[in-house]
């Protein structure tokens, strides 16, 4: 997922968008954060990107996660619009609306 992901963040720079990851792949050592930021620099990652490990609880428990990759889409109120939508096509048809909507309440 991650060159649609750096494709969709490339593609509306400059409008009202915003990634977030959320990663629970064991970086909750100093070894596993290392490889996790080597891979992140890797694969071009430039989103902001949190650990789940980090805290108790887990972002994935406060979000009830149950599978990964979740995708939430979260509207420019807060407000979670969509869940889970993965493709490529769906997923750039619902983020347009929405972008559209959040620039449409700046006016």
């Amino acid at each position: 997922m991650i060159p649609h992901e750096r494709s969709l963040v490339d593609k509306w720079k400059d409008r009202p968008f915003a990634l977030i990851g959320v990663n629970s792949d064991k970086t909750n050592t100093d070894k596993g954060m290392a490889l996790y930021k080597d891979k992140q620099e890797e694969m071009g990652v430039t989103w902001r990107s949190f650990r789940n490990e980090a805290n108790e609880p887990t972002i994935s428990s406060d979000w009830r996660v149950r599978g990964w990759p979740t995708l939430y889409y979260i509207d420019h109120e807060g407000v979670i619009k969509h869940k889970n939508i993965r493709g490529e096509s769906q997923m750039e048809e619902v983020l347009e609306e929405m972008i559209a909507a959040a620039e449409a309440a700046q006016k």
